[in-house]
């Protein structure tokens, strides 16, 4: 029996940008929320400069796109079951700073998290994803401290996993954790379908799980009889894992 608690209790998830949840957590999300977990998710920001080309193309203004990409994460999130906040925070760049730090730490007081979802701490394309990481990761040791000056009780120790990025070989991700999506990938592709605004995502993601279930099914054995449709997404887990037994 493991000593800690990984999947028994709320979710939260820190997202750089209003899309990046639904294609690298979808579905862990969404098992989480099918089994009546509670699911929080954080957008930082709506990925109104960086990841909205198709609505700068059709010539929108930016509070305009900013209102497009809210209403599609929305949409996303109630797919999966996740409630959903967003702090606003501007992208390209989301800029690191003390008071969305603070708010995070609220965030946390408030979920009581069994399980943190963020973005590593390496993406050479994207500095927003090591921004988002980083202050996920300072907000949960803020919180965990007893004089921090934030509603609610301190912290446990959450366990931390980084979410797969788009180009994980120049972010040096190398999963040590495949999660199997299989009944919940339905509704993790209908939840990558409420965001338009990047629609070459779609078959992407699709595909990248895909090949997340062979490995999955590989390192599983064959004993399992994991069926040939299965899928997954992959994951890295920061801090160590606590148990009495190895398994």
């Amino acid at each position: 029996m493991a000593a800690e608690n990984t999947g028994a209790g709320p979710m939260l998830v820190v997202s750089a940008h209003a899309g990046d949840f639904v294609w690298r957590a979808g579905g862990a999300i969404a098992l989480s929320a099918s089994r009546g977990e509670r699911v929080k998710v954080v957008c930082l920001s709506y990925g109104e400069r960086g990841e909205s080309a198709k609505a700068w193309r059709e010539g929108k203004k930016l509070e305009e796109i900013k209102q497009i990409r809210r209403a599609e994460a929305e949409a996303a999130a109630a797919e999966l079951g996740a409630e959903i906040e967003f702090f606003d925070a501007g992208d390209y760049p989301l800029v690191e700073s003390p008071e969305l730090v603070d708010r995070l730490v609220r965030v946390y007081r408030e979920v009581e998290p069994a399980v943190v979802l963020t973005h590593t701490l390496a993406d050479p394309y994207n500095a927003d994803h090591p921004a988002a990481a980083r202050m996920a990761l300072q907000a949960r040791i803020l919180a965990q401290a007893i004089g921090y000056d934030a509603p609610g009780d301190p912290l446990g120790a959450p366990p931390v996993f980084f979410f797969e990025p788009h180009q994980p070989e120049q972010c040096d991700f190398r999963p040590d954790v495949l999660l199997d999506i299989t009944e919940v990938f339905d509704r993790k592709r209908k939840a990558m379908e409420c965001l338009p605004a990047q629609v070459h995502m779609w078959d992407y993601y699709t595909d990248l799980a895909r090949r997340r279930g062979v490995q999955l099914k590989r390192n599983a054995g064959p004993n399992l009889g994991l069926p040939h449709t299965t899928m997954a997404e992959a994951f890295v887990r920061l801090y160590p894992q606590t148990t009495t037994v190895l398994a």
